[in-house]
């Protein structure tokens, strides 16, 4: 009885210390006596003490420095450069063994594949253009650990170059062409805008001699036509009164004679005399409709 009781005390024991939990980040590879066995997932997993072992791998994005190395450009010119490397491990069973059993300390390694694919791209660069093409560079420094970490079970998520950093006199050189070139830009817009101002005052000018000129137009046009429309009335007041006159001299032909002689007369403002019993008086009170005034005796 004894026995059997140590016996399950014993097996009870060597559960517990079997008992394995896996988190969410790991993925796990049990090793028995040194040889791999099986694959072990995440939350419980049980091993055999002491002849079993379980490596728990992260999985979650981690991240590198490249560490900063000086490396010479195509120009001859020592840069300072730095770099970050962001990688995981894949969750599949295959990756997880090719991160542990086909490369030694993959961490480590992507380091230094890193520096030396940043002195191999930076290299046949001059200075002024791996300041300006930090994304070819990452692309292309990306591409390149894609291609030789891709039997080791990893993804590259991305690549960051930190710093390029060229040697101080040559910052300095650097920073007083960067300001010379920004004045010369501030002075053209400068001379620019000027334009534009000067421009756009012509045009103002412009526009209102302009309006000036319509107005003139419309002025004069609007004379014209009270002209026009001031001699059409005079026409027709003309035509109504030779309408008139054609119809008021028919058979007067003598009374007419007398108008026209007198208006020959008046026409330069003459001053004639004219007895008040004349006959031209009374023709003249007879067109107005008024009677001669007859004088007492």
């Amino acid at each position: 009885m004894a026995i059997i009781g140590l016996a399950v005390i014993t097996a009870i024991v060597i559960f517990l210390l079997g008992i394995r939990i896996v988190r969410p980040t790991h993925r796990g590879l049990i090793e028995r006596l040194g040889k791999y066995n099986r694959f072990a997932n995440m939350g419980f997993n049980w091993i055999i003490p002491v002849i079993e072992v379980l490596y728990q791998v992260n999985i979650t994005e981690q991240m590198v420095d490249a560490e900063p190395q000086e490396i010479i450009t195509n120009d001859n010119l020592n840069a300072k450069v730095d770099a970050q490397v962001y990688f995981k491990v894949k969750d599949d069973e295959a990756s997880v063994k090719n991160c542990q059993y086909s490369v030694n300390n993959y961490q480590y390694q992507i380091v230094n594949l890193a520096r030396t694919t940043l002195r191999n791209i930076i290299g046949t660069l001059t200075l002024k253009s791996a300041n300006s093409e930090r994304g070819k560079i990452n692309a292309e420094l990306h591409k390149t650990l894609c291609e030789e970490t891709s039997s080791w079970g990893l993804e590259i998520v991305r690549t960051e170059l930190k710093e390029i950093d060229p040697p101080k006199d040559v910052q300095e050189t650097m920073n007083k062409v960067v300001k010379a070139e920004n004045e010369k830009i501030s002075a053209i817009d400068f001379a620019t805008a000027t334009e534009t101002a000067a421009d756009g005052q012509k045009r103002a000018e412009i526009k209102k001699a302009e309006g000036i000129r319509q107005a003139s137009i419309l002025q004069a046009e609007g004379q014209r036509q009270a002209r026009i429309l001031q001699a059409e009335g005079e026409s027709e007041a003309i035509k109504l009164v030779n309408e008139a006159a054609e119809k008021f001299f028919v058979g007067n032909a003598q009374t007419l004679r007398k108008l026209e002689a007198v208006e020959k007369s008046l026409k330069d403002n003459a001053k004639i005399v004219v007895p008040a019993n004349t006959e031209l008086v009374n023709v003249i009170g007879e067109m107005a409709g008024i009677l001669p005034v007859k004088r007492s005796s």
